[in-house]
């Protein structure tokens, strides 16, 4: 688009923009997003048991954890075990039809194991699955 002064010169206006500080902030961000998305989803370090038969789990459900060191997560959420039975508890649902996913390491000792599980147990909840990894080449590490 030309416009025209009062003296008679003909001057353009700038039509165009520049994208380059555009593309150099978007590059950034997929580095920052590259290199954050695998530290967020690595959650809790357990080396969990590896057996035959595994089931996928495709929904979102409630996960223990019990690490390595023997603590307790709900979630992510360090938890002490004196307080897992209310913090499982719901008000408006049958704890009977509830699911709870157990992740434990496979050092963890059975007797904290069998804490764990009786803790789940006094809220109710009786459906408690255990998660394992799938045994490799028919051979665990």
């Amino acid at each position: 688009m030309a416009f025209t002064s009062r003296s008679g010169h003909t001057q353009t206006a700038l039509a165009e923009i520049n994208i380059t500080p555009l593309v150099d902030v978007v590059l950034v961000l997929l580095v920052i997003f590259m290199l954050t998305a695998p530290v967020l989803q690595s959650g809790i370090d357990v080396a969990v048991p590896k057996t035959k038969t595994v089931k996928e789990i495709t929904e979102q459900r409630t996960v223990l954890t019990i690490d390595k060191d023997q603590r307790v997560f709900l979630g992510d959420q360090p938890i002490n075990l004196a307080d897992l039975p209310s913090r499982l508890q719901q008000p408006n649902s049958d704890p009977a039809h509830r699911i709870i996913y157990l992740r434990a390491d496979e050092r963890v000792p059975f007797g904290a194991f069998a804490s764990v599980m009786d803790a789940v147990k006094q809220s109710g909840i009786t459906n408690i699955s255990i998660v394992t990894q799938p045994l490799n080449n028919g051979t665990a590490k």
